[in-house]
Order: structure tokens, then C-alpha cells, then sequence
């Protein structure tokens, strides 16, 4: 496994380069960057089509900047100094232990101070060079693919905040024990909890600038299940613990892929789970002592699948909608069935025994059922009426 990415370059190249960087939160920053791109080329395609129209948004021209411009301005530029200086004098207290290095109260404040002031001096710098005698209202128009970037940062935020919750949840003894702990820590997500957080923070912002919430979703489909299976990429190369249940089958004889695609034991894991390996140093010398299924590759596949397919059929659908009903039955289909060979908590009521997950996952696919016959039975009253 490969916990950080300079393991993952020093494996692929015998170099190695100490980098502050793990290898699972680098995977899910390239998911999130392949959702974003994939949206943006979608809501482009939506507006050539004249599905999606700009709105207006009024800005002043000519104003110098603000006092409150100026605070803000200091106040990041404070903190980036606090940190970032503290991380170049102790580079390699960052690289040996990031999360607890960014996350501690470490700090320069002689590097705090001096960036904040230059920050604050640019922004007046930028405010008098552009001021005008008498300011000016403007009316500029802003098309959906130009609000990428804002979708991306309050889904990514509400994201994260939604796996961190729906993760605590479903450890809930982990973080009574470490309340703080547990919330702080990089590691423990749940995709649920970040796919509805995430869902209900983009739809507000869309309805707030009024993009059409059939329109949205169809545009961020394909992305969601691309993101997914390249977060899953992520897990598989860290060893995060969302892998399968014990795996000491023989292997089949049709079976033609390496023998780590049908049974692994992770070593050199990320969350340090297992067995002490033998003739090892250092952090990450822990490997599961029986080989489990190796669930984030398989899901990596299957999600890569699912994409081509959304992708291919999204042209072919008219219906505004219905692209993410199909996911959302796709997405849950998936996700069911490889609970049934992946390690996770059990929830036992009214004599049913299911995991999290699964639960979602069969609502998931309720939802994709009714919304197919929702929104196709919607656009064809919508082409009646026109």
C-alpha cells in the first residue's frame, strides 16, 4: 500500500521525494476535479442547446476597498502565514505527520503578520487602482458552466462534512471516546453522507441562481459516479479499511487477474490495522492478518462502467431528470450488492440485519425508480402543453 505519495513514487520509480501528501486525500482532490470538469462540459452542452440561460447578477465598479475587504484580506492572509511558514521551517515534522501538523495549533507569527499586511496592502493596492470618482452599477451575466468553481467548493465542503457526520455515526462509540479526535481526523468517510450533504447544499445553491434542479442533476450524473470510482482508486492504494470480509477461497481457475485483484491483506496500510509485519520500520508496518476481498478495486471497475454508460446515453434522453434517476438506481445497485462481501457495521431491528449503507442504497433505489417515472411522465405534460 502506498500511505502517502511519495511511497507511491518511490515504488514506481525507486526515488524517493518527501511529499506532505497522502495518497487518499490526493485521490479524492482529483475526484473532485474529474466531477468538476465533467459538469462544466455538460451545463456548456445544456447551454448550446438553450436549456440553461445566464442570469444577471449587479456589481459596483470603481469602489475602493472596503474595511471589511481589508479585515477578511488580513485574516487569510494570517493564517496561510501562520501555517505555511511553520510548514517550510519544520518541512519534515509536516511530512512525517501532516494531519497533526496542520491540524495543531503550530504557527508562525512573525510569518502570520507579514503575509497578512501584504495581503491587505494588495487589496488596497487593487481598490485604489481600479477607484472611480463616482461608482458605477453594472449588470454582467453569468452562465451556469461559470459557476463551477462555486459548485465545486460548497459541494466539496458540504461533502466532506456529510461522509465526516454520517461516519461518526456509524461509530458512534469511536467518537464518544474522541469526540474532537474523531471529527479532525482525514480518515473515516462515508460516501452517503457526503453524496446527500453535497446533493442538498448544490441544489439549494443552483435554486438560489436559478438553474433548473432537473437540469443540475442530469449534469452532475456522470460525475458523481466518475468521482467515485477514482475516490475508490484512493481507498484501494492507501488501504483506508473499506475493503472485504475474509477472502481464503482458493482461487477459481478462470480467474486470469493477479492474485491481489482476488485476495489481499493490504500491507503497509494507512489506518495501521492488522498484524505487525516482519523486517519493517516506520509508521505503516501493519498488514491484515487473513486476505480480505479487495472491494474499493472492484468498485473502482464497476464505477468506471457505470460512467461510460451515463456518459453514453446522456445525449439520448430528453427527459430533464431522468439521467439521475438512473444513476441513482445504478449507484445503489452497485453499492448493495458489495456490501455483501465488504466489512461494515450492522444495524439489527424488527429482525433485520443490514448495514448503513445498504439501507441508503435500497432508498437510493426507490428514489431512481420513482423519479424515472416521475420526470419522464413531467416532460412529456411539459411537451403536451407546448
Amino acid at each position: 500500500m502506498y500511505p502517502t505519495i511519495s511511497d507511491l513514487i518511490k515504488d514506481l520509480t525507486g526515488i524517493y521525494i518527501p511529499l506532505p501528501i497522502q495518497t487518499f486525500g490526493f485521490m479524492m482532490a482529483v475526484a473532485i476535479l474529474f466531477a468538476a470538469w465533467t459538469l462544466a462540459l455538460e451545463l456548456k452542452r445544456k447551454e448550446k442547446q438553450g436549456l440553461l440561460q445566464p442570469t444577471p447578477r449587479k456589481i459596483m465598479v470603481g469602489e475602493p476597498a472596503s474595511v471589511s475587504d481589508l479585515v477578511w484580506n488580513g485574516i487569510i492572509g494570517f493564517l496561510l502565514g501562520f501555517k505555511l511558514t511553520e510548514m517550510v521551517l519544520h518541512y519534515q515534522d509536516l511530512v512525517q505527520d501532516p494531519q497533526s501538523f496542520i491540524l495543531s495549533a503550530r504557527g508562525n507569527l512573525f510569518g502570520g503578520i507579514a503575509v497578512a499586511a501584504v495581503m491587505m496592502f494588495l487589496k488596497y493596492r487593487e481598490g485604489e487602482k481600479h477607484k472611480l470618482e463616482k461608482p458605477q452599477e453594472k449588470t454582467i451575466m453569468i452562465s451556469p458552466h461559470q459557476r463551477v468553481g462555486d459548485i465545486t467548493i460548497v459541494a466539496a465542503v458540504s461533502g466532506l462534512l456529510g461522509a465526516k457526520i454520517f461516519d461518526n455515526l456509524e461509530h458512534l462509540d469511536s467518537f464518544l471516546a474522541d469526540p474532537l479526535g474523531s471529527l479532525f481526523s482525514f480518515s473515516g468517510l462515508t460516501f452517503y453522507g457526503g453524496l446527500i450533504f453535497g446533493a442538498v447544499a448544490v441544489l439549494w445553491y443552483g435554486h438560489r441562481h436559478k438553474i433548473p434542479v432537473p437540469h443540475m442533476i442530469d449534469a452532475a450524473a456522470p460525475g458523481l459516479m466518475l468521482a467515485y470510482a477514482v475516490g475508490r482508486i484512493g481507498c484501494q492504494l492507501a488501504g483506508d479499511g473499506d475493503w472485504g470480509i475474509v477472502n481464503t477461497h482458493p482461487e477459481p481457475s478462470w480467474w486470469f487477474l493477479p492474485h491481489w485483484m482476488w485476495a489481499f491483506t493490504y500491507p503497509h496500510n494507512v489506518i495501521q490495522e492488522g498484524v505487525q509485519m516482519a523486517n519493517c520500520s516506520g509508521r505503516y508496518c501493519y498488514e491484515l492478518p487473513q486476505p480480505v476481498y479487495p472491494t474499493p478495486f472492484y468498485e473502482t471497475i464497476v464505477g468506471l462502467l457505470i460512467f461510460f454508460f451515463l456518459w453514453s446515453i446522456r445525449k439520448r434522453i430528453s427527459a430533464p431528470g431522468v439521467l439521475f434517476s438512473i444513476y441513482l438506481v445504478l449507484n445503489g445497485i452497485e453499492r448493495f450488492l458489495i456490501e455483501q462481501i465488504r466489512v461494515n457495521i450492522r444495524y439489527h431491528f424488527l429482525g433485520i440485519s443490514a448495514t448503513q449503507a445498504e439501507l441508503i442504497a435500497l432508498l437510493l433505489i426507490a428514489a431512481g425508480i420513482a423519479g424515472f417515472f416521475y420526470f419522464r411522465k413531467r416532460s412529456a405534460l411539459q411537451t403536451g402543453k407546448t
